[in-house]
């Protein structure tokens, strides 16, 4: 099968390629070479990123903290949204060819883990908004308690969210100059448009609760004299600007197309939709690296972290004595904090 026949774009975002007057087949062909190599990158490095936060958190730390709670649960989160992306990648080259069934549960699990992952960050700045500016707070006091209730609270509401790409999508036949590919879209136009509303609307407001919570932070930053003040400035500039150039392209890009879709003004042009069709691909690659940045950010800054990691990178590239596994177990029997 032809990669320029696959006519439409998972999560409900279709292409009417039987309009002769707008030809996008270049378009997809684009699509068929760029999305499956960049997503092969971010595939390699995001499991790479996310396992080694997984095994740092079994080998050496404790689960006591309620920051590594949160670790924990984004990693286990970008490894769900991860999982996806092979069948994405396939798709756009040869149209959906598994089963069915298939394409309800991967497009549940890729949006699950999409949904989940913006929660975690959010909840994850919350929490550090509070230790800096509260630090006084008794928010810690039952942290395993409160850690475990805030985590199953955000993968239930991440769930909910992805449910209606578990019930409403389907496998459909699309036919076009001769030639038939098969899409996984929604069933309905209407949850494509609710689709679209919900991830603007999650964007929305986890922008509008970090940008609060980073600002708070950066104030009371601002009036300390930590040595440390100059490189956490630096990091959360980091967090928020890579979060924002991530993100801001691709939902307004997933919103124009909606409009593109209504044939409004100007978007009923061919060339000002295949624009719109150029930039939405080349947005949400960058928008989907986030899995493979998130453990840079989130985890390996953090000083006690990149100890842990040059244990497990020394422990495999070298023997260690019978001493230093000794200290290294005792380090680790000794170490309750989390790795901030």
């Amino acid at each position: 099968m032809d990669a320029s026949t696959n006519a439409t774009e998972y999560g409900g975002y279709d292409y009417n390629y039987d309009d002769e007057v707008c030809d996008k087949g270049e378009v997809v062909k684009f699509g068929s070479i760029a999305i499956p190599v960049f997503f092969s990158v971010v595939i390699t490095l995001s499991l790479t990123g996310n396992i080694l936060v997984l095994v740092i958190l079994a080998l050496y730390e404790n689960l006591k903290s309620l920051t590594n709670i949160f670790i924990l649960n984004l990693a286990i989160s970008d490894l769900v949204f991860t999982a996806g992306l092979p069948f994405w990648a396939i798709y756009h080259i040869w149209g959906w060819i598994l089963a069915d069934i298939l394409c309800n549960i991967v497009t549940f699990i890729f949006f699950t883990g999409f949904y989940s992952s913006v929660l975690f960050l959010t909840i994850m700045t919350i929490h550090r908004y509070l230790a800096v500016v509260y630090p006084l707070s008794d928010l810690g006091t039952q942290r395993i308690c409160y850690g475990v209730a805030v985590s199953l609270m955000l993968w239930a509401i991440s769930v909910g969210a992805a449910m209606p790409a578990l019930l409403f999508s389907s496998v459909t036949n699309i036919h076009h100059k001769g030639t038939e590919s098969w899409s996984c879209e929604y069933k309905d136009s209407l949850w494509k448009y609710v689709s679209t509303y919900q991830q603007n609307i999650f964007f929305l407001v986890a922008f509008a609760v970090m940008g609060f919570c980073y600002v708070r932070i950066l104030g009371k930053i601002a009036r300390t004299r930590s040595h440390m003040k100059n490189r956490t400035v630096k990091l959360i500039f980091c967090i928020v600007a890579v979060f924002f150039i991530g993100w801001v392209p691709y939902n307004v890009t997933i919103f124009l197309r909606m409009l593109a879709d209504h044939l409004l003004p100007p978007f009923d042009v061919c060339e000002v939709s295949t624009r719109i069709d150029y930039a939405f691909y080349v947005c949400r690659l960058i928008a989907f690296s986030h899995c493979c940045l998130n453990p840079v950010f989130y985890a390996f800054v953090g000083v006690r972290f990149r100890s842990h990691l040059k244990s497990i990178l020394h422990r495999m590239f070298s023997r260690q004595s019978p001493v230093e596994e000794h200290q290294v177990r005792m380090y680790n029997i000794h170490s309750n904090g989390s790795m901030y």
